[in-house]
Formats: C-alpha cells, sequence, structure tokens
C-alpha cells in the first residue's frame, strides 16, 4: 500500500475467531498478548546469543548482592546510610516505619532488584527500541505487584495498623474488596460517586447549549462581565475524555475563570457513541467536531476571529482544523492555543508502549462485537502506566490498611469514561500513533492534504513537566512544524493536574509554576532542552498568563452577548447540556 493511500476500512476478525479473541481480550485487559510475547522473544533470544551481556549482568548482580550483605550487616546494628535510593516520585517506602530493621533491608533488596532488571531490559545488542520498552515495561509491573510494600506480612505500616486494631483494618479491606469486586461484576459505578453528578456538583459554570448535531452539543457559558471581548474563545476538548474537567468546580473551573475575566466562552460537548456508530471516522469528528462548531460560533459572534483552545487530542484535531484554514485562506481564527497536544507522534510517551501492529488489529478485532471501545479499557491502559499510584497503593490503602479513599471531583471525572467508535479510533491510532502521518505531510481530510505549515496565526502552546501521555518534548516539536509566532509554556504537574491549576483560592496549588519561551516562526531551539536549561520558573498558575496573551490578541471589548440557546419542546437546554449524561437526545426545534 502506498503511503499516500487512506488506511482501510476496518472489517474486524472473521468470526470464528472472534469469540477466542474477546476471551483474551478479557484475560488481558485488552492488551494483545501477541505483541507482549514478540517482545518477550525479541529481547530474550538476544540476551541468549549475547554472552558477553550475559557477563556483565551476572557481574551486575554479584555486586548488588554484595552491597546488599554490606547493607544488611550494618542496618542490623543500627540506623545507616542507603545503599540505593528510590526514583524521586517512588514514595512507596518515605514512611518513617521503612527505616527500621528489618524493613529497611527488604526495601533496599527491593530497589536494587529494580535497578538490575533495568539494567537487563536494555542494552541488549539487535533488541528493538519499542520492544525493549516494552519488556521494560512488563518488567515494572511484575517487580510493582512483587514489592514488598503490597504484602501485609512484609509491609510495616500494615503490620502497626493489624496490631493496634487487631485485625480490623484486614476486615475493613476485605469489606471494601468485596465491594469493588461486586460493582466491577454488576457493571456498576464505584462507591461516592453519585454525589458528583454533572450539573449538580460538577459542571456548573451556567450556560446554553445552541448547537447540536450528531457527534456533539456546543455550550454558550451567559457572561459574567458587563462587557466582554470581541473575539470569543472555542474549547475544543478531547473525544477520549468529558468536557467538565475544565469546568470541574468553581473553585478550579478553567472556564469560570475566562467568563470572569471578559471572555465569551463555547465549549464543545462530545457525544458518547455507540454500537451505530462504528463507522464515524477522523474525518467526521473534524466536520461534524470542529468545523461545524467553529461555523457556529462565527455565527453568533459576526466578524469576530475566534481564539480556538483544544486541549490532548481535541488539540491535535484543532491543528488539522487550524492548517485546513489557513490553506482554504480562511481567516475565521484570531489565535491558536493547544494544550498538552501533540501532532507528531514519533516519541508518544509510555502510551507508545501501547502502539504497534499486533496490539492495533488486536484492538480492531475487540471493537467488532460492538462497534467501539469501551472506555474502562482505555482507563485500564493509563491505570497500567502509573500502576505503583493508581493500582498499587489503592491495594495498600484500602484493602490492608482498610481505609476509604475519599472520592475527589477529579477522581470522578476519571471514572467517568467515554467509548470511542471503530473506525476512528482504528484511523487515528494506524495515522497518527503508528504512521506519523500528520507530522510527516502524509494526512488527507477527504482528499484534502493538512499542511500543519499552513498555520499561521498566532500559537500558544503549553505541556506539562511531568505528563505521561503527551511528553512535553514531543509537545514542543510543533513550534517547527507551523509558520507562527509562538509562546510556549511548560507548566508544572501532569497531564491534568498541570492543566486544572487556578491561580487561588483553596484549590490553588503553591508548588505551581510555569516557564515561558518566545520565538518568531520556526526559530525555537531544535533541542527542547536546550532552552530548558535557560528558562526561567515563575510561580503560580500558567492561566493568568494565558488570559494575558488572549487579552493581547484581542481586538476591544464590547457589550455582552446575550445566550440565546436551542430549544426541546419549548424549553432551553441548560449546561452542562445532554451528551455528557449520554442519553439519546432529543431534535431541537
Amino acid at each position: 500500500m502506498r503511503t499516500d493511500d487512506p488506511p482501510p476500512t476496518t472489517t474486524g476478525p472473521p468470526p470464528m475467531d472472534l469469540p477466542l479473541k474477546l476471551w483474551l481480550a478479557r484475560l488481558s485487559n485488552g492488551l494483545s498478548p501477541v505483541a507482549l510475547a514478540q517482545a518477550q522473544a525479541d529481547w530474550w533470544l538476544h540476551l541468549l546469543v549475547s554472552p558477553t551481556r550475559q557477563a556483565q549482568l551476572s557481574a551486575s548482580a554479584l555486586h548488588k548482592v554484595q552491597a546488599w550483605a554490606h547493607y544488611l550487616w550494618r542496618a542490623a546494628q543500627g540506623p545507616c546510610e542507603n545503599c540505593v535510593a528510590p526514583a524521586p516520585q517512588d514514595k512507596r517506602f518515605s514512611r518513617p516505619e521503612w527505616r527500621r530493621f528489618p524493613f529497611n533491608a527488604l526495601a533496599q533488596g527491593f530497589l536494587l532488584q529494580e535497578r538490575w532488571w533495568d539494567e537487563a531490559t536494555h542494552g541488549v545488542r539487535g533488541v528493538s527500541r519499542h520492544h525493549e520498552e516494552v519488556t521494560a515495561f512488563v518488567a515494572r509491573q511484575w517487580l510493582d505487584m512483587l514489592s514488598p510494600s503490597n504484602s501485609p506480612l512484609t509491609n510495616p505500616q500494615v503490620l502497626q495498623e493489624t496490631l493496634r486494631t487487631g485485625g480490623a483494618n484486614l476486615a475493613s479491606g476485605a469489606a471494601n474488596w468485596a465491594r469493588d469486586a461486586m460493582a466491577v461484576a454488576s457493571g456498576g459505578e464505584a462507591r461516592g460517586l453519585q454525589a458528583f453528578e454533572p450539573g449538580r456538583a460538577l459542571a456548573l459554570t451556567p450556560g446554553q447549549v445552541v448547537m447540536r448535531n450528531h457527534l456533539i452539543e456546543l455550550i454558550q457559558y451567559t457572561p459574567a462581565t458587563p462587557t466582554v471581548w470581541r473575539e470569543p474563545v472555542l474549547v475544543m476538548p478531547s473525544w477520549i475524555m468529558k468536557f467538565y474537567i475544565l469546568d470541574l468546580t468553581p473553585d478550579d473551573s478553567l472556564v469560570r475563570y475566562l467568563v470572569s475575566q471578559g471572555h465569551t466562552v463555547f465549549m464543545v460537548s462530545w457525544r458518547n457513541p455507540g454500537s451505530a456508530d462504528a463507522g464515524l471516522g477522523m474525518d467526521d469528528y473534524l466536520d461534524l467536531g470542529v468545523l461545524q462548531a467553529l461555523a457556529a460560533v462565527r455565527e453568533r459572534c459576526p466578524g469576530a476571529g475566534v481564539h480556538a483552545m483544544g486541549y490532548c487530542l481535541g488539540g491535535t484535531l484543532l491543528s488539522m482544523a487550524a492548517a485546513l484554514l489557513g490553506a482554504r485562506g480562511d481567516e475565521g481564527l484570531r489565535s491558536l492555543t493547544l494544550l498538552a497536544a501533540q501532532v507528531d507522534f514519533q516519541e508518544p510517551g509510555e502510551l507508545g508502549l501501547f502502539i504497534d501492529e499486533s496490539q492495533i488489529a488486536f484492538l480492531e478485532d475487540i471493537m467488532a462485537e460492538r462497534g467501539y471501545l469501551d472506555g474502562q479499557r482505555m482507563a485500564g491502559a493509563f491505570q497500567l502506566i502509573n500502576s505503583k499510584d493508581l493500582v498499587w497503593s489503592k491495594l495498600v490503602h484500602e484493602y490492608l490498611m482498610g481505609a476509604h479513599t475519599p472520592v475527589t471531583p477529579l477522581r470522578a471525572w476519571n471514572a467517568d469514561a467515554t467509548r470511542l467508535p471503530a473506525r476512528m479510533h482504528s484511523e487515528y491510532l494506524r495515522r497518527l500513533y503508528l504512521h506519523n502521518d500528520l507530522a510527516e505531510g502524509r494526512y488527507r481530510v477527504r482528499g484534502e492534504p493538512v499542511d500543519l505549515d499552513r498555520i499561521r496565526v498566532p500559537l500558544y502552546l503549553l505541556a506539562t513537566e511531568r505528563d505521561h501521555v503527551s511528553p512535553w518534548t514531543s509537545v514542543y516539536k510543533l513550534m517547527r512544524l507551523t509558520h507562527s509566532n509562538a509562546h510556549f509554556v511548560l507548566s508544572s504537574g501532569g497531564h491534568n493536574v498541570g492543566i486544572v491549576s487556578p491561580p487561588e483560592g483553596p484549590l490553588a496549588s503553591p508548588e505551581a509554576s510555569y516557564r515561558v519561551g518566545e520565538w518568531a516562526p520556526r526559530a525555537a531551539p531544535a533541542d527542547p532542552q536546550d532552552w530548558l536549561a535557560h528558562a526561567k520558573a515563575s510561580p503560580g498558575s500558567w492561566w493568568p498568563h494565558w488570559q494575558r496573551w488572549l487579552a493581547a490578541h484581542s481586538s476591544r471589548r464590547v457589550k455582552a452577548r446575550a445566550v440565546s440557546g436551542l430549544r426541546v419542546r419549548g424549553r432551553a437546554v441548560p449546561a452542562p447540556g445532554t451528551y455528557v449524561f449520554d442519553p439519546v437526545a432529543e431534535v431541537a426545534e
């Protein structure tokens, strides 16, 4: 197949194969067992024919055993210096209880073992980079599972709590496990989520749905100031998340903040697709999602350019639209803001572990049953990426300590998973992640080429320091692909917490900071680390900086616009709309 040909339409596996594929998917949580086996075989066979590497690893193992034995002897006599330090983000052994013998020796032995496996899974000559990363990932999963912190017999905190309560913590933990197991088996919600329903506890910024099509609802928020900036802001969230990550509570709502600063804000709320939507593709998401939303905003704000903002894959889709509009000579965009959004997927971060031909074919087979990918499978992949914090810390806290982890707005939003149509999911995995067609100039929308160099509007590009989904060095690459004056902002935090960063109030983080770079078209340093080495961190949230940038790229203030929404059965549809609840929406009058 030529590289400029469109990807073939996925038909799924032969009917005889489907039961086996679905059974394997349930066992492996959606990971392709063939892809995992290929990676392990690549590493093992190359290691088998590398006696020099085997000798190096044997010597390293002996050195680590000697270091641990020496530490064991010193630790038995009293407090002493560790022989190995955990990674900065590893908090499993940070409590004082782990500094007492023999638990400190167990922790040190485990960390040395982690170091050895990291050495063993890297640097074997002949192993492909992807297989090396998958093998290291699998090794980390096994080690995380076998950590002494996960056992009631080797975790000093659990032992101490068990003695203090007479085992009541284990009984409470068993009850917690039983409740969670029943919720999973019945397909019900985890406990505590019912208190965080959108429109009641979350997504509270007032507004109305002003446009609806098969794929999106467009929400316009009620102005909070007598005058507003002439140019509206259109927010395009990712279709793999519910939009209200940007409108959680009044104390951490980016939408509410923008409205309070005098911006007219429109928000896209994606519909949760069903089996009948299996044939929806990336082109449909671009047409029905971005372009129709943009047309509706321009109709309600005539003569004003639009500040378009996209988050994660919503930003990827928005960059395609901006490139198409630029090629058509359409001047409807005033500026483009992309938050944690990639267009170059050569280095997609740890999500790339799940992207190869075998894995994508396996997902296509799974999606053939219902015509979509269940959002829980996507959530499972994110949990595996950060299993220490999202899986094993929960085991210790809730099942061994018998405690209850409070449900926060962010956790409730994270549990509100979305589905993905089979064709669209296959297309973006293949065309973006696997083949990197967008960055390499091969991407087409209904035959029309998408050239990122056609983006000429001012660009505000934000990434976060600890992003496992969209690594900041990958986000940075966009500035080398467009022809725009660009601000690049690197915020502290991760993919969600680094974005939801209110500047003041009870949820403002005292540790928040950001770094800013500003360049003419294609003038950004080729190596992002060169910029980072000299970039000065400013304390606080990036929100005010972005708001000042939006204001600087706006023309003037005008009288606040009244919101006139669509009507269903004679009634307006208030924010957060209906698609967020996943019903079959009624047709507007």
